[in-house]
């Protein structure tokens, strides 16, 4: 179609304005590339479920039950979770440990922030609070994280905890078990060994702290 007045002239091909002595010439927009999704393109990345809210509450049964018969005396054991997730786990295994065996073990949450040394690849974060109110002097310290991978997130907590006392022993707990240990560290007791591709990533969710339970495997 075209229009034609004294002033434009509008084709399917361009716009021309008359301006006093001045045409301007308007050619159409290539087209825009579509922004529906590209099937090809995997947008976002594949998650597994590993442990479901059930899976995790028999896991966390299991461990404690572990916990329990590898202590002589429950009234000097003491929990000490790894913020954020480990803090949380350590709460839960010990309300399990008081179901099983009619004991309140004593728990704490331990900061590991200034103690690493890979902070320059990890960024910067904001330091939770160490809460641990009494001497770990002679004490088992079962240390409690949610996923350990290379091990300098439990080396800088057995750092840690020798400014707190200097325990009779340190056993470790964790959840999951991902391999590619960089260092020679390894659970006592561990609820799920998972075998991953070192550019996948692990997350566990609780319900305290993200609204539900499970731990998902994320990868292409």
């Amino acid at each position: 179609m075209v229009r034609n007045s004294d002033r434009y002239i509008i084709t399917p091909e361009k716009v021309m304005i008359n301006i006093g002595h001045w045409a301007l010439v308007i050619s159409p927009l290539p087209p825009l590339p579509s922004l529906l999704p590209n099937p090809s393109i995997t947008m976002s990345a594949k998650v597994v479920e590993i442990l479901s809210s059930e899976e995790i509450r028999r896991t966390l049964t299991r461990l404690a039950s572990q916990i329990v018969e590898r202590s002589r005396d429950l009234s000097q054991v003491v929990l000490l979770g790894i913020y954020t997730r480990g803090a949380l786990l350590a709460e839960l295994l010990a309300r399990q440990i008081e179901m099983l065996e009619g004991v309140a073990v004593s728990v704490g949450a331990l900061d590991i922030t200034f103690y690493r040394d890979d902070l320059d690849q990890i960024g910067l974060r904001t330091p939770a609070k160490t809460d641990i109110p009494f001497d770990l002097t002679g004490k088992t310290v079962v240390l409690v994280d949610d996923v350990i991978f290379k091990g300098r997130t439990i080396r800088a907590a057995l750092n840690a905890v020798n400014e707190y006392g200097r325990p009779e022993v340190i056993r470790l707990a964790v959840l999951v078990d991902r391999g590619h240990r960089e260092l020679p560290i390894h659970p006592d007791f561990i609820g799920k060994k998972l075998p991953t591709a070192k550019e996948e990533i692990v997350k566990v969710y609780l319900q305290d702290f993200d609204g539900r339970d499970a731990v998902e495997l994320m990868g292409d």
